[in-house]
């Protein structure tokens, strides 16, 4: 039996709403450390985006490689394989390569290419080194798996006008290889890409997905695929789609409120002679909870979100907030609130034991047909012979819930003028 422990999308480094979350991260790499005290695993997979970018921090460099050296120490058979995802700078990542093999840590950052010479009547050219993404797992009883570790194909790597038919050819020749290299072994693939069909949050989301699905990666219909694939990219824990063998593990912490309920952790992988993959997910709870008052389509009032505010955050003991502090977005009904009502809820998250994010403003919507004097737009003379003051003035009270004043009403009337003055000269 090997057991491997599968996780993805540290993004060591980053700010959430301008925070930084080395703190977090390196509470998170405390628990993973634990856990790998406690199960011994044979393999530690991690499937892209180490690093929230790709020039990284000092301080987000010292915390991964400390974790390294913690790891490979407390488990010193223990495989760790790790590959480069589309925030990382992939030969910043693998640059410490030659070091860190000899501490049975495997970086896989570029996909290199070996010169291949061909016959004497024709010339040589460039092919992709499918073995050096080859790399050999072992436990203490001599059982084997073999790690297909495929880090994030940028498109001067995939060469292919379409991007999704690209990848497959590449994802399909590694695996041929290995199954010639290593005939009969369990084969492990890890990669970081967006898989079609992952579920992804509606909005806010923070993977870099590109516009148009041109990074969108079909993988239906694939019969002799690997044994198991662990990927990285998508920050929602679920299986790839249509797959039983294919799963993203999640990021380790949320990356905007969007994430919010995801279930976070690691997975916990183990291979058996005959037998299907058995996967448990190990959950982590991440340092700081992510709260939105209010947490329905509530539009609350400054006075009744203060009182939700207060009954639903505990008050800060010190001058900062404690260790086990909320991350909060507060939802505000904007019709009738000033800058005195913001600055006061300000104040009053500043009381609680929380980080305040954001405060997003509800804008009510308001119900055209209920104007006076608005009227429905049957033909184009309606509009053509429309008083522009009256649409204006539509428009004004459709985006902001009141009236314009006096004055507004004055110097879009001079505005108008002087426009028709203009046209007529």
């Amino acid at each position: 039996m090997i057991k491997i422990i599968a996780t993805s999308d540290w993004h060591l480094g980053n700010l959430f709403h301008g925070n930084d979350r080395l703190p977090e991260h390196t509470h998170f790499l405390n628990w993973l450390l634990d856990q790998i005290n406690t199960h011994q695993p044979d393999a530690l997979l991690v499937a892209g985006d180490v690093f929230d970018n790709g020039n990284p921090s000092a301080a987000a460099q010292s915390a991964y490689y400390e974790f390294l050296a913690d790891a490979t120490q407390a488990c010193p058979q223990m495989q760790v394989v790790i590959t480069a995802g589309n925030h990382d700078s992939a030969s910043r990542l693998e640059a410490p390569r030659p070091m860190l093999t000899r501490h049975k840590v495997e970086i896989r950052g570029t996909v290199h290419r070996k010169w291949k010479q061909s016959t004497e009547n024709e010339e040589g050219y460039w092919q992709v080194d499918y073995d050096d993404l080859l790399i050999p797992v072992s436990n203490s009883d001599g059982e084997q798996v073999v790690v297909l570790a495929v880090p994030y194909l940028r498109s001067d790597v995939v060469q292919n006008a379409n991007y999704s038919q690209g990848v497959n050819i590449f994802l399909h020749t590694i695996t041929d290889r290995a199954r010639e290299l290593y005939p009969g072994q369990t084969l492990v693939m890890m990669a970081h890409m967006y898989a079609k069909g992952a579920d992804i949050a509606k909005s806010d989301y923070s993977e870099k997905i590109v516009i148009g699905g041109q990074e969108e990666v079909n993988m239906e219909g694939w019969t002799d695929h690997p044994d198991y694939l662990t990927c990285g990219h998508i920050h929602k824990r679920q299986h790839i789609w249509n797959t039983d063998w294919a799963r993203y593990s999640g990021s380790v912490l949320p990356m905007s409120f969007a994430e919010k309920d995801y279930t976070h952790g690691i997975d916990l992988v183990t291979f058996e002679v005959g037998r299907h993959p058995k996967v448990e997910q190990i959950v982590y709870e991440p340092q700081h909870k992510l709260v939105v008052l209010p947490d329905d389509d509530a539009e609350l009032s400054p006075a009744k979100l203060k009182t939700l505010i207060k009954k639903a955050l505990p008050d800060r003991l010190h001058e900062k907030p404690d260790d086990d502090y909320s991350y909060v977005v507060l939802k505000v009904k904007m019709d009738r609130a000033n800058n005195d009502d913001i600055r006061e809820l300000e104040d009053l998250m500043n009381t609680k034991n929380a980080v305040l994010c954001k405060i997003q403003k509800i804008i009510p919507q308001t119900d055209v047909s209920t104007i006076v004097g608005s009227r429905q737009m049957k033909s184009l003379d309606d509009i053509l012979n429309r008083d522009p003051m009256e649409t204006l003035k539509e428009a004004y009270l459709i985006k902001h819930g009141t009236d314009m004043n006096v004055d507004q009403t004055a110097l879009l009337a001079d505005l108008l003028s002087g426009i028709k003055n203009e046209s007529n000269d």
